[in-house]
């Protein structure tokens, strides 16, 4: 026979304090898993939100990414006459050959300086590109030493402002536009003429290349022939599975987050337990008082799990709105997050998601930590002696 649930409910009641204590503790241990593991997520969406699932991206093999990459003039020359690749108005193959650079830049008051991307493109680049939106200014023109650059970056950086300049290499760039990435990993990237950048840089090759096949057919085609190209040793594949590749960044933060959450979950454990063992030395008549009434040592411990599962449920309930409260803030504030991407080591610009998953498993973690808090407790109190427990005071 099984306690009714109004029993234990009643218990959370009578014992309010060390109820609040307890709910609160645990709130807090899932209000900082969540939004540690709402980081994450904000990364791996910043990089899976990047891209044109129609685009080829073309870099040297055996390379991790861009930055890392070497192609040279002549292989751009091959990729751009490759049958497949569509053509624009002016019957122009759709194709940008790309130069990836980092370059520093002092943060705003005075907070240091970091790396941030420095991306050469050619106006085929902004064209296979239509996630990209100017939102202020206008597009650089080649030649001016001109550059435009994300406004999330912007907000980050002194000097990246309209009007603003930024040091590249020997020269000084001026910023002439902001664009919007949409939430994608180009929200961390300022953007010049990319022969231009070869020059300013003295670099004689390009990082990447980026090209649109005809259809989806042509698109298969020109990834395999250009992987089997013994003579270009390059590997081609979709532009959104490059960068849905490189979620290096958000590996940390996760481990991060498991840590920070194993650590903290041992002292809600125990403050459950703490709890729940006050809560049985304060019931022992009233547990011998049931036994006698013919329910079952299981019962009994089945009761004492339920009210700390049910405790704790509520403490990751009110951990993950205040979780969700923090992320409503910061995206009313239009607050962003800057850390070091692992592949290129220049910032990585993103906004932490809470998301209804993540906060789900935030209030299933607390429902763990309440039935591990609360299983010694209950079994102490499924071992009381009958007779003991009604003679106790």
């Amino acid at each position: 026979m099984a306690l009714p649930l109004r029993y234990n409910f009643r218990n959370v009641l009578v014992r309010w304090r060390t109820t609040l204590f307890t709910i609160l503790g645990i709130a807090a241990v899932v209000a900082v898993f969540v939004l540690l593991r709402g980081m994450a997520r904000g990364i791996e969406r910043s990089s899976g939100n990047t891209g044109d699932p129609r685009n080829i991206l073309v870099v040297r093999k055996g390379s991790q990414a861009e930055s890392g990459s070497l192609v040279t003039r002549e292989q751009f020359r091959t990729l751009q006459y490759l049958d497949g690749i569509a053509k624009d108005e002016r019957g122009e193959p759709v194709i940008s050959a790309e130069l990836v650079m980092i370059v520093s830049a002092p943060r705003r008051a005075g907070a240091g300086e970091a790396n941030t991307l420095l991306r050469g493109v050619t106006a085929g680049g902004m064209e296979l590109r239509p996630q990209v939106t100017l939102k202020e200014g206008r597009w650089f023109v080649p030649g001016k030493r001109e550059v435009v650059v994300a406004q999330r970056l912007a907000s980050r950086f002194a000097g990246f402002e309209i009007g603003g300049t930024i040091k590249a290499g020997p020269d000084r760039l001026t910023v002439v536009g902001h664009f919007d990435g949409t939430g994608s990993a180009f929200d961390s990237e300022a953007w010049m003429d990319a022969d231009e950048a070869r020059s300013i840089f003295d670099r004689d090759m390009y990082s990447s290349v980026l090209l649109r096949p005809r259809d989806e057919a042509a698109l298969t085609n020109l990834v395999a022939r250009i992987q089997a190209d013994k003579r270009l040793s390059l590997r081609a594949e979709r532009e959104v599975d490059y960068y849905s590749k490189q979620t290096m960044t958000a590996v940390p933060i996760k481990y991060l987050a498991g840590m920070l959450g194993v650590a903290m979950s041992i002292g809600a454990v125990f403050a459950a337990m703490n709890t729940m063992y006050a809560s049985v030395a304060a019931r022992t008549r009233e547990i011998g008082t049931l036994r006698v009434l013919g329910f079952s040592r299981a019962a009994i411990v089945v009761c004492f799990l339920v009210e700390g599962s049910f405790l704790a449920m509520l403490g990751g309930i009110l951990g993950s709105a205040l979780a969700w409260g923090v992320y409503a803030f910061v995206v009313v504030r239009g607050i962003n997050f800057g850390t070091m991407d692992f592949q290129s080591f220049a910032e990585t610009v993103f906004q932490f998601r809470v998301t209804p998953d993540l906060m789900l498993l935030g209030v299933l973690f607390s429902v763990a930590i309440g039935l591990a808090g609360s299983l010694f407790p209950a079994l102490r109190a499924a071992r009381l002696p009958v007779i003991s427990a009604l003679r106790s005071l």
